[in-house]
């Protein structure tokens, strides 16, 4: 009787377990639906970032999600029926019909990325470059990829799972290559203004 119980307790701790998932959904409603999943009682995340239209005579801004048709929502995968009935979302994003969580910390980066009101825009998934992170100021501890080392830096948030990028502009100042990059470095790894 022991060891069932604690093998119960087991399987409850493990289904109680919330993971960050990213939710296809129908182009242009990613509001509507971040807001929908919001009102059932789950914790969503929607990146925007502020574009600016030229017309004639005026300039109109647009608060635009950072990953079109795309949401993430935190829950138990175990129980997602809630979240895949929700109007507008398509299906969550994974391996054939298996769903891959996304790390704990990319959500955090963009999230503290957000909050900071730093310059975000869409960015083309990096593959290659030197890893960074940011070692000083309101985003400090973040990890990136370094595409550009001219002042402002600018340096790579991504997604592995959906295969998206956003681009952050910082002061060089505040961003050092990581421990495996820094050895390769010939000035021990800080990013110099050229």
């Amino acid at each position: 009787m022991q060891v069932r119980s604690t093998l119960n307790e087991n399987l409850n701790a493990v289904s109680a377990r919330e993971d960050w998932f990213a939710l296809s959904v129908m182009a242009r409603h990613e509001k509507a639906v971040s807001r929908l999943l919001s009102d059932k009682g789950f914790e969503t995340f929607l990146p925007l970032w502020r574009r600016r239209y030229r017309y004639q005579r005026r300039i109109r801004e647009f608060d635009l999600p950072l990953f079109p048709s795309y949401v993430f929502c935190r829950f138990d995968v175990t129980r997602r029926l809630p979240v895949v009935t929700t109007p507008g979302v398509l299906r969550l994003v994974g391996a054939g019909r298996t769903p891959v969580s996304i790390h704990e910390e990319e959500i955090r980066a963009l999230q503290r990325a957000s909050r900071a009101k730093v310059a975000m825009q869409p960015h083309a998934y990096w593959y290659s470059g030197q890893r960074g992170y940011i070692a000083s100021g309101v985003l400090a501890g973040i990890q990136g990829t370094v595409v550009s080392v001219k002042n402002p830096v600018r340096m790579i948030l991504s997604v592995s799972l959906l295969q998206r990028s956003v681009l952050l502009e910082l002061d060089s100042d505040c961003v050092v290559l990581s421990e495996e990059d820094r050895n390769a470095a010939p000035n021990g790894g800080i990013v110099a203004r050229p």
